[in-house]
C-alpha cells in the first residue's frame, strides 16, 4: 500500500484559523459602526423641527418628534456590540422614558393620547444602504 505524506497542514490550517478571526473581527467593527450610523440618524431625525418649551410641538404626526430641550436626542446611544464566536448585536435607543411613546404613539398620562413620531424607523431605512456598503467593506479586507 503506498504511503500518503501530507505537508504543510499546520500551516494551513493556520491560515484558515487567523482568516477566520480576520473575519470576526471585521464583522464586530461593522456592527459598531453600523449601531454608529443609525444613532447618528436618529439625531438627525430629532433635529429636523424645533420649537421653546411650553408651546405646541409644530410636528405633525407621522414626523419625529420637534427638538425642545434635546434630551431625547442626547438619550439615543449605543450599546455593544456584544456576542461571541461570528454572532454579534448592538442596541440603539434612547434612554429617556418618553422615547417609545414618541416613536410608537399611544395613550399617556391623564388619558391623552399621542400619535406616533417615529425618529428610530426612519433612522434605520435611512441608514440601510449605508449598513450594506461597510459590511461590504470590512468583508472585502479579510
Amino acid at each position: 500500500m503506498p504511503e500518503i505524506r501530507m505537508v504543510g497542514v499546520s500551516e494551513f490550517m493556520d491560515a484558515i484559523n487567523a482568516s477566520v478571526a480576520r473575519q470576526v473581527a471585521a464583522t464586530r467593527a461593522a456592527v459598531a459602526k453600523g449601531a454608529h450610523t443609525i444613532e447618528a440618524k436618529a439625531k438627525d431625525e430629532l433635529t429636523t423641527s424645533s420649537h421653546e418649551k411650553g408651546t405646541p410641538t409644530p410636528s405633525r404626526p407621522g414626523e419625529p418628534p420637534s427638538l425642545i430641550t434635546g434630551t431625547l436626542r442626547r438619550s439615543v446611544r449605543v450599546e455593544g456590540p456584544t456576542g461571541e464566536g461570528q454572532t454579534f448585536t448592538a442596541k440603539v435607543g434612547p434612554t429617556a422614558v418618553y422615547g417609545r411613546i414618541q416613536e410608537l404613539g399611544g395613550v399617556a398620562g391623564r388619558g391623552s393620547r399621542l400619535p406616533p413620531r417615529p425618529y428610530m424607523k426612519p433612522a434605520v431605512e435611512k441608514s440601510a444602504e449605508e449598513l450594506k456598503a461597510l459590511f461590504r467593506e470590512a468583508w472585502s479586507k479579510w
